[in-house]
């Protein structure tokens, strides 16, 4: 394998990492870069689903260790309703004869990139280069040519694929002229940390909380380290933007969930645009994309993240055909794109806006069946399992492979 040209990855966030290490167990040569001069560390997705931490797991003993270690297990999540104090329990014990793991990990997905870059340290035929942005490329018969930005100039790097893994924006894809089909909320999200205890103050409550409220539904969950509260935005201006993100509106959104006198501590606070996007092909020849890069949808849920972790594993499984065994590149890429778009479409992206849908509704009669209707499919155990096979990506995951 000392002659194959690296699979050339760009972008070192929760995919690309992990199709890296699956290519560099399997000896593949591979570069990934990444234009940050180190792994950011920044509040993002925080939510492993099962099918995730199996993938992992399966990857490298050392990583899953470390994430379990370090994260915190949530084995049941709620849907409240603020006004009438009713609650829905999902209990993820139900389902554990479908999973090695049922329990979503709450944990920062910026520490399984360094766990695994950790990794990749211990394999010659990988190379981890920061500092390192694509900015344009092309492709040939034989591989592909990335034209990268580093500190010491432009540079071009001779690969046998390229992986655009590098977020919405994806150079790999607008380069490939593949359009990113789709729209983008009138709200935003408004995302704060805290470290008050809201667990102290709230009872029978649950690391991850839905909550609907006809004025203003909003998200609660805890991470390895701190809970996170999500409220959605309407800023029409640089002005309203700045405005939601000062204290004096920060505070209000905290203490409308718990009053206090003293002021809550706030470690992070952003606010991003909501999209619900998907590519119209997750490849072009030797170009091929994962994660972001080819689909975003809404938070609700944390199935982005673990979309795209499904991706590089998929990914990975299909390249190591094609360099290793000689297998059809073409038919492997088809496949690849046929089990991972169709999916996103038709799963990923319509159980995401109908989460959103049933959190935002502000017509009380409308919010009452809808918590009507959680709680009874929480009381009924046949309803409930098939409710978390669902919304833990299981039967997504095992329909994407019977795909054929």
């Amino acid at each position: 394998m000392s002659n194959q040209s690296p699979v050339i990855i760009a972008g070192a966030g929760p995919s690309g990492c992990v199709l890296a290490l699956s290519l560099a167990k399997q000896g593949i040569p591979v570069q990934l870069l990444e234009k940050c001069d180190s792994l950011p560390i920044d509040l993002r997705a925080s939510t492993f689903h099962p099918p995730s931490l199996e993938m992992i797991a399966d990857l490298d003993e050392g990583v899953i260790g470390k994430m379990l270690e370090r994260g915190l297990r949530a084995d049941r999540y709620q849907y409240r309703d603020r006004a009438t104090g009713e609650v829905a329990t999902f209990e993820m014990s139900q389902i554990a004869d479908e999973t090695r793991y049922p329990f979503r990990l709450q944990l920062e997905q910026y520490e399984l990139t360094h766990f695994i870059c950790d990794a990749l340290v211990g394999y010659p035929c990988a190379e981890v280069r920061f500092g390192c942005e694509l900015v344009d490329y092309a492709q040939d018969a034989v591989g592909v040519t990335a034209i990268v930005r580093t500190p010491e100039g432009e540079q071009q790097l001779r690969g046998s694929y390229l992986v655009g893994a590098e977020g919405a924006r994806s150079v790999v894809r607008k380069r490939s002229e593949i359009g990113y089909m789709g729209f983008t909320y009138d709200e935003k999200f408004l995302v704060v940390s805290t470290s008050f205890p809201f667990e102290d103050v709230f009872e029978d409550f649950s690391y991850v909380n839905y909550v609907s409220d006809p004025e203003e539904w909003c998200v609660i969950l805890r991470t390895d380290k701190l809970w996170r509260v999500l409220v959605p935005v309407f800023p029409t201006s640089e002005a309203e933007e700045a405005y939601y993100l000062s204290d004096e509106f920060v505070q209000s959104r905290l203490k409308r969930l718990h009053a206090r006198d003293e002021d809550y501590d706030v470690h992070h606070r952003s606010i991003y645009a909501v999209n619900q996007r998907v590519a119209e092909t997750y490849y072009q020849g030797r170009a091929l994309l994962v994660g972001d890069a080819c689909h975003i949808n809404n938070p609700l849920g944390g199935m982005g993240m673990n979309g795209g972790l499904h991706d590089a594993f998929n990914l990975a499984d299909k390249l190591q055909g094609v360099i290793l065994e000689g297998a059809d590149a073409e038919a492997a890429f088809s496949l690849y794109d046929r089990q991972r778009r169709e999916l996103a479409v038709e799963f990923v992206q319509r159980h995401t806006i109908e989460n959103k849908k049933l959190m935002e509704a502000r017509d009380p009669d409308v919010q009452r069946k809808r918590q009507q209707m959680l709680m009874e499919t929480a009381a009924d155990p046949q309803r409930a399992r098939a409710f978390l096979l669902e919304r833990s990506m299981i039967n997504c995951v095992r329909e994407s492979l019977s795909v054929q």
